[in-house]
């Protein structure tokens, strides 16, 4: 509306339909406005320490509102020529300064709300990690009831403002990362109260004390995540280097190869050869990596020869073609360009081929979940040395899983997809031994409930990412198959509107304690089925089929009840 305003032309056609028309603008902008610093000035009397700045802030954009409204207010003028009224037609330049004083007062108020809202979650985070001290340091059951209690309604206000900046990032990449970070708190917070009740219970147990120091130490990494993220700052001062992915590598290396079609001289042979380098260095961990079949092998070995190949026969042309512009040459070029960016397609395709094959093949081997299952019944038998065998085997199956994290990063085709395959291959790295010391505690007191229901929690974790990693990669071979955007229902929220057009407006109701935890833990069995569900609709080849087809769409429902209940 105000660009409209200042782009209107100097000597329109003054008719009552364009006289009434600039004041409508003039009015909503300055009802708009008047709106917009009530809240501002709201929040100014809630923040003491920004009260001046705010305040100010708001007075300034108020007055710019209403010169607005002043210098708009046209429609009364039959004869603008003999009124000696000053308007938008008599001084353009106030309408400017108005505006441009609105702009920078309102951006001012944006700026400070968001100091604020900024502060409010580190606020929240200190109150946290305080409580989560005192929980540390508990010894009786009582006490730390009491304290964890406390520690429950922080986390949900923590979870609650986190989720609300989480919506309002720009950039997905900051998004995706807070989205880890928020999912590791939630998931921690239930391991946080089953592997402390199990140190107090069994208070001379290593293996006990040893799981829970796990569980404290990555809550306060999350957490400390969550506030670089909102702070947009690194510890130290340090930069956040990602290591880049082949695909990165590539889709970089063809823009410049492409790009010599438009200029010959804006690049060096050097940094060409020095892009391929650092993609073919990245094929290694392909090539080096015991779970790479020899066939993918072989072939990413001989597309890595081609390409060097391709680059030098690019390389040639293109020197000569500085020397002289030739049509022969150009032509010649023009084919070297072809040819070097269809063998890095090809290059493309097979790292993808070896990744996505690879996952989909451990994953269909792990969904029985044998491993646990046996870690459990030998934990409750007391049978140390099966529990020793059975965490030999967990330690192997962790590190395929987080070699296949590692090799899915190279080709998850997108930021936010590749910071979650970082935090999948994290999550695995640390939950592992998580689950060994609980078995080991359970293998020592045999006869211990608590012991048991820990074990329960830490496996459960260890079910729930194998599942997530199912549906990552589903959406690593939709990026790949150009499918993006078509997300998959229960991914996403129910949406407002769809479900609720007959619904009375509902007094809102203040749920007790103990009803919020009995809905929290009815809530959380409904995900884990749904989390069942998939894993089981996974296994049909026909995904077409209509019992499928079904299930998927209950587990959909399911899914938006368990959102809803969080």
């Amino acid at each position: 509306q105000i660009t409209t305003l200042i782009n209107h032309k100097d000597k329109p056609k003054r008719s009552d339909k364009t006289l009434q028309a600039i004041q409508r603008v003039g009015q909503a902008v300055n009802l708009a406005v008047g709106r917009f610093v009530t809240v501002g000035e709201a929040i100014a009397n809630e923040n003491h320490e920004l009260k001046e700045e705010m305040s100010v802030a708001c007075i300034e954009a108020r007055r710019a509102g209403e010169t607005i409204a002043q210098l708009t207010d046209v429609a009364s003028l039959d004869h603008p020529e003999s009124d000696s009224h000053i308007t938008i037609f008599t001084d353009k330049t106030g309408v400017v300064k108005a505006a441009r004083l609105l702009l920078s007062s309102v951006t001012k108020v944006l700026v400070l709300a968001d100091r604020i809202v900024i502060k409010q979650i580190i606020t929240s985070r200190n109150k946290v990690l305080a409580t989560m001290e005192q929980l540390e340091k508990v010894s009786s059951f009582q006490e730390f009831v009491q304290i964890f209690s406390q520690f429950g309604n922080e986390m949900v206000e923590f979870a609650h403002l986190t989720g609300d900046r989480q919506n309002d990032l720009k950039d997905e990449k900051k998004k995706a990362r807070m989205a880890a970070s928020r999912a590791v708190l939630e998931k921690c917070t239930m391991m946080l109260l089953t592997a402390s009740k199990t140190c107090l219970r069994h208070p001379d147990c290593e293996s006990a004390r040893i799981n829970k120091d796990g569980v404290f130490h990555r809550m306060r990494l999350a957490l400390e995540q969550v506030i670089e993220i909102v702070t947009d700052s690194r510890p130290n001062g340090e930069n956040e280097m990602a290591p880049i992915s082949i695909y990165s590598g590539i889709k970089e290396f063809k823009n410049k190869v492409e790009g010599l079609r438009e200029n010959l001289y804006f690049l060096s042979k050097e940094n060409l050869s020095t892009m391929l380098e650092v993609i073919l260095e990245h094929t290694e961990d392909f090539t080096d990596s015991a779970y790479t079949s020899h066939e993918h092998r072989e072939h990413i070995l001989e597309l890595s020869k081609q390409a060097k190949m391709e680059l030098e026969q690019l390389v040639s042309v293109w020197m000569q073609a500085q020397n002289q512009k030739t049509k022969d040459l150009m032509e010649d070029l023009e084919v070297a360009i072809l040819k070097t960016c269809q063998c890095m397609n090809e290059l493309k395709r097979e790292v993808h081929s070896a990744a996505t094959s690879l996952a989909a093949d451990l994953l269909k081997y792990h969904t029985d979940h044998m491993v646990l299952k046996a870690l459990k019944i030998t934990g409750v038998e007391g049978n140390l040395e099966a529990v020793a065998e059975y965490t030999c085997k967990l330690s192997e199956q962790k590190e395929q899983l987080v070699e296949m994290c590692r090799l899915l990063r190279h080709v998850s085709g997108t930021e936010p997809l590749e910071i979650t395959c970082i935090h999948a291959e994290d999550t695995f790295q640390v939950t592992g031994p998580q689950i060994i010391s609980a078995a080991e505690t359970l293998a020592l007191h045999p006869s211990s409930k608590i012991a048991k229901e820990n074990l329960e929690v830490f496996c459960e974790a260890w079910e729930s990412q194998l599942s997530d990693m199912s549906m990552l990669l589903r959406e690593i071979n939709d990026v790949f198959e150009g499918r993006r955007g078509e997300k998959r229902v229960y991914l996403s929220l129910p949406r407002p509107g769809k479900h609720n057009a007959n619904l009375k407006a509902l007094k809102p109701v203040k749920l007790d304690t103990e009803e919020q935890a009995k809905i929290a833990k009815l809530g959380l069995e409904l995900h884990l089925l749904t989390s069942d569900v998939d894993s089981e609709t996974e296994k049909w080849e026909d995904q077409e089929n209509e019992i499928v087809q079904h299930g998927q769409g209950m587990s959909s429902m399911a899914y938006s009840m368990y959102l809803f209940t969080r």
